[in-house]
Parts: structure tokens; sequence; C-alpha cells
């Protein structure tokens, strides 16, 4: 977000306990945020779950709260679908060679197939990655603008939107 946001816009990202826990109070947060000219973007993993019912059912909390113009996004499958985007920001990051010539391989070509990105960059990288302390050493090599992940894209490219308006 630091990259995309002017200086004078501040951001806040609000960690939910997992899928149920955002389900569950996403509304409740939205409807006590009253500070004006506030504009939320929901995003979270589609799993094995359907994009359209997962992004349909945040919609409605969305409207529940108050807040219709929310911007939803789902990660296709998982967020790490994202680093596979970008694989020479995973091998800065993480400071493991040899990581990014890995998406010349069918494999990786299309990251948002991959059927479970978090265990596959563990399992790349040998258990380095990890979830949390991974995710905050990748972000910051991450290309806004070269990224392979058709979703990452997506929510660049929402975020930009937004901002424009």
């Amino acid at each position: 977000m630091r990259k995309i946001t002017p200086d004078d816009w501040t951001f806040m990202c609000i960690p939910f306990k997992g899928k149920q826990d955002l389900e569950k109070n996403l509304a409740r947060r939205m409807r006590g945020w009253l500070k004006p000219h506030t504009r939320f973007v929901v995003m979270r993993d589609q799993d094995a779950g359907d994009c359209v019912i997962l992004k349909n059912r945040l919609v409605e909390l969305c409207i529940q709260a108050g807040k219709p113009n929310a911007m939803i996004r789902i990660a296709c499958r998982e967020l790490e679908s994202f680093y596979f985007g970008n694989m020479e920001a995973v091998e800065k990051g993480l400071q493991i060679d040899n990581i990014a010539k890995l998406k010349t391989k069918a494999k990786y070509r299309n990251p948002d197939r991959i059927g479970n990105p978090s265990e596959e960059l563990m399992k790349i990288t040998d258990g380095v990655y990890q979830k949390v302390s991974g995710s905050r050493a990748i972000a910051p090599y991450l290309d806004l603008d070269l990224n392979s992940s058709r979703s990452f894209n997506v929510l660049i490219g929402g975020i930009k939107r937004l901002i424009a308006s």
C-alpha cells in the first residue's frame, strides 16, 4: 500500500482471525468506523471456495454495514499466489539464490492455478518461507507492474482506481 498511496493518504490493515472471523465481524467493524471519506478494501483468500459466491457474500456484508462501495477482492487460492507471480521478489526477500528461475516451469507460469501456494512456497524454500515473516520479507520487493498473477493485478488495479476516484 505504501507504494501505491499518495503521501497524504493513510491506510490501515485490519486483520481477522480467519474466514469465519471475517464473515462474523466484518459488518460490525465497518459500521463502527465513523471517519468520513474512508474507503474500504476487503480481501480474502479463495481457498477451495467459489469466487462468485465468496464475493457476493462479502458484498452483502458490506451492504449490511452501510458501506456498499467497499471494494471486494478475492485472492485466487491464496495471497501467496501473488509471490509466485513475482519470483524475483521471493528470491530477494527470502535471500535464497536461484528461486526466480522456477518461474519458467509450467507449474508456476500461472500462479493463480497453484493448488496450495503457501504450502508450495514452504516446499520450494525448504521451510524458509513462513506465512507472516515471509510475507513481510517479500512484500517490499514486489513489483506492482510486473506480476504474472491475474488476481494480484486485479487487486492493484482496483486500488489505483479507488485512489484516483
